[in-house]
């Protein structure tokens, strides 16, 4: 709990040669399989209080939603999550394309839409051109939604930069996995 922490990607590490308590979140089952029997690894996932979340919902979610007591909270990656907090209990949420996902997905549809979104359009007027019409199709109900939800907002995930741009005041932490994931470490070594 000295506050050091590491993001290294799985097939570039030996979990032996830590030797020191590692507490961990992850989806990849190979590497799951690979630290399960190492007893220094502790996956927070054991911290979770399951019964506020659905079965299926991803570690990465949770964690996010972990960190923040009310508000909403955008994970703004491969996947958009938009997930909402409430005194300390889940509501809901919904998955949408991440920007990248979505550039890909209308490319698909036709060569003609083979285009990049422009960041610096005005989202409150009609579009008169592909790239700025792509952009406000896919942004705008989103962030409308987003905003409809009436609470402070809180970004996270590497195109929330760019997705910050579009709503009034709004907290961007790249940290926010790892504040939920201390927070339930914290609770969980109490018990």
């Amino acid at each position: 709990m000295d506050g050091k922490r590491s993001k290294l990607r799985a097939v570039d590490f030996d979990p032996a040669v830590f030797q020191e308590d590692v507490y961990y979140v992850s989806v990849n089952a190979t590497l799951n399989e690979r630290i399960r029997d190492y007893p220094n690894w502790h996956d927070v996932r054991a911290f979770i209080d399951e019964d506020k979340y659905y079965p299926t919902m991803g570690i990465d979610r949770i964690m996010v939603c972990e960190a923040v007591e009310d508000g909403v909270i955008v994970d703004a990656g491969s996947a958009i999550t938009v997930d909402v907090m409430n005194q300390g209990v889940y509501q809901g949420g919904f998955i949408a394309l991440g920007i990248k996902a979505a550039q890909e997905a209308y490319a698909r549809l036709s060569p003609a839409l083979e285009v990049s979104f422009n960041f610096e359009v005005d989202l409150a007027k009609m579009a008169k051109n592909t790239p700025d019409s792509l952009t406000v199709g896919f942004l705008a109900p989103l962030i409308l939604k987003i905003e409809s939800l009436g609470k402070p907002i809180y970004m996270s995930g590497g195109d929330a930069r760019l997705l910050s741009r579009f709503f009034g005041e709004t907290t961007v932490d790249e940290d926010l996995i790892f504040i939920g994931m201390k927070k339930l470490i914290e609770k969980g070594v109490k018990c």
